[in-house]
């Protein structure tokens, strides 16, 4: 098993001390908390039961719902239960579980994202043979490429991180188990260890970053040759991705493409990657998306019975 430590749980610092802090934090956190879930699984719901809603786009896009809204649940339980209770305690296998689950969700969405862009690439510059390029098994292959490479990734991180040893302080100076946080509790030198780590989620998000921008320059670059009304509807969903694809990598490179080290605005970093981004992405989505919007209101008007009211 490898792991010799006498560390059986850690001790998340959270992120504040502060009794009155803590309580609008809470209010904070289940706010978002609460909005991320309904949001996503809204998508999610809408595209499932939307026959209008089958192009592969909205495929992926409701796989991303799903991804937000597990990842988010990877963290804000666990956060909300901290901030209420003055025992914050992880166990190691917990915190363990917690790291691997939260890089196998954002690497399988890394992915995703991936995949949405070469989805977007066909369907602008090559729509003619969009269906026969992105049909039903290649999606489905895709998806479950993203999501083999994302267990990849994860189960790296995980080994890496399991056969070093604790053997205390276990006090994390964060509210979630993250590889540069328990790299400072490890009692040998993690500097080849911390290498590896920013190889790992460094270079992929780096790498991945600026082939996505690139990919979305293609796209964009090829639109001179589209119609009017072509050119609005591509660069509207083009611009949501774009903005998504933002916010998604620059706290990950932020985080992950420098020496391992622990600084105190990591934190704000983290509350944004592991709160704020999940709840955007289905606002992004929706909001620059007619298709989606209209969908939606078909739906819950047709089931609510309201139809006088909707139409």
């Amino acid at each position: 098993m490898g792991h010799s430590n006498n560390v059986t749980e850690f001790v998340l610092v959270g992120l504040t001390q502060d009794p009155s802090a803590q309580t609008a934090l809470f209010i904070m956190v289940l706010l978002i908390y609460s909005v991320t879930m309904l949001g996503n699984l809204l998508i999610l719901v809408t595209v499932i039961a939307s026959p209008s809603l089958g192009s592969p786009m909205y495929f992926f896009l409701a796989n991303l719902s799903l991804l937000d809204a597990v990842y988010s649940t990877v963290f804000s339980p666990k956060l909300l239960i901290g901030l209420l209770s003055d025992k914050k305690t992880i166990s190691f296998p917990g915190c363990m579980a917690q790291l691997f689950l939260e890089h196998l969700f954002a690497a399988t969405e890394v992915f995703l994202l991936v995949v949405m862009a070469y989805d977007r690439y066909v369907a602008i510059c090559k729509p003619l043979h969009y269906l026969t390029i992105m049909s039903r098994q290649v999606c489905i292959l895709f998806l479950v490429v993203s999501w083999a490479g994302g267990l990849a990734h994860s189960v790296i991180q995980l080994v890496f991180v399991y056969s070093l040893p604790f053997c205390g302080p276990n006090i994390i100076n964060h509210f979630v188990c993250d590889m540069y946080p328990l790299l400072e509790l490890v009692c040998t030198d993690t500097y080849l260890i911390g290498l590896s780590v920013v190889a790992n989620g460094g270079a992929i998000c780096m790498v991945v970053f600026i082939l996505l921008l690139i990919s979305y320059g293609i796209i964009l670059n090829s639109l001179k040759t589209h119609s009017q009304e072509g050119r609005r509807k591509a660069l509207s969903t083009c611009s949501s991705h774009i903005t998504v694809i933002i916010l998604f990598f620059i706290p990950c490179i932020i985080m992950y493409v420098r020496p391992v080290s622990n600084f105190p605005f990591d934190k704000f970093i983290a509350i944004f990657y592991t709160l704020v981004t999940p709840m955007l992405n289905p606002l992004i989505y929706t909001l620059r998306n007619s298709e989606i919007k209209n969908s939606m209101e078909k739906l819950w008007c047709n089931n609510l019975t309201i139809e006088r009211r909707c139409y």
